[in-house]
């Protein structure tokens, strides 16, 4: 989760029409951040160190057994870019039925969250430090996750950035076909201009549905699932008025 805008765990300013080399997309094509300096505390060092070893999943070109990783069979959620990790931790513990793995390459998130993990013993969450594209592409089996949240990714404002975003056509493409029939993928913004734009995308892929219609049966927002906790950025949001907006598709059979 990217409260502040400034996470980078969002795309690089890569064209999103996505070249791909054949049939494939390339992190040269389209990247899931943009690799920004943050300072780390002591606490968040020493966490990094000491967690990573053990909820830390290595990223390498080959698809994962996510039931061996957890030690049972349950359904896997991915959560792309989580700032510092505090609502990827609190879901986590509300739904422990479910594995999680949080995809950041920021390093004071990584150590922040590893932080929480410690803190809040808590044992169906993991994280990997890299690239999202590839690791969805290279390590995620087709048709294998439950869910894949994405919230309140940078929303690169100016117009000439826009083609930075991190949910762009190839991207959801990719994201849809890791996912299992009925899966969800679930975005939220506080950007009113993103949202539409994530709903144009979103509702172009003919692989997800919609699971909400607004009144007119055109395609709508969904109201904020129970399990996404409300963060203090947003609290503050909504208290001068800022609106909210969530998505939520689900995948359909080809």
């Amino acid at each position: 989760m990217t409260e502040n805008h400034s996470s980078p765990a969002e795309q690089a300013g890569q064209d999103a029409g996505a070249e791909q080399t054949s049939g494939r997309l390339t992190s040269q094509s389209i990247r899931s951040f943009v690799l920004r300096q943050g300072r780390m505390s002591d606490a968040q060092h020493r966490y990094l160190d000491e967690m990573m070893p053990r909820v830390g999943l290595e990223y390498r070109p080959a698809p994962v057994d996510l039931n061996q990783v957890f030690g049972r069979e349950a359904p896997h959620i991915v959560e792309i870019g989580f700032g510092m990790g505090q609502a990827t931790a609190q879901i986590a513990q509300v739904r422990p039925g479910d594995d999680f793995v949080g995809i950041e390459v920021h390093a004071p998130g990584v150590g922040g969250l590893c932080k929480l993990i410690q803190e809040g013993d808590i044992p169906n969450l993991r994280i990997v430090q890299h690239d999202a594209v590839e690791v969805l592409r290279d390590m995620i089996p087709e048709g294998s996750l439950a869910g894949v949240h994405i919230y309140f990714p940078d929303p690169w404002p100016k117009k000439r950035h826009h083609k930075r975003r991190l949910v762009q056509s190839p991207f959801v493409a990719l994201i849809a076909s890791r996912l299992q029939p009925g899966g969800y993928l679930h975005c939220a913004t506080d950007w009113e201009e993103y949202a539409q734009q994530m709903l144009e995308v979103l509702s172009a892929e003919p692989l997800l549905a919609n699971t909400v219609d607004s009144a007119d049966g055109a395609p709508g927002y969904a109201p904020k699932p129970d399990y996404r906790p409300l963060t203090k950025f947003e609290n503050r949001g909504l208290k001068l008025g800022h609106g909210v907006w969530d998505l939520v598709f689900r995948k359909v059979a080809p």
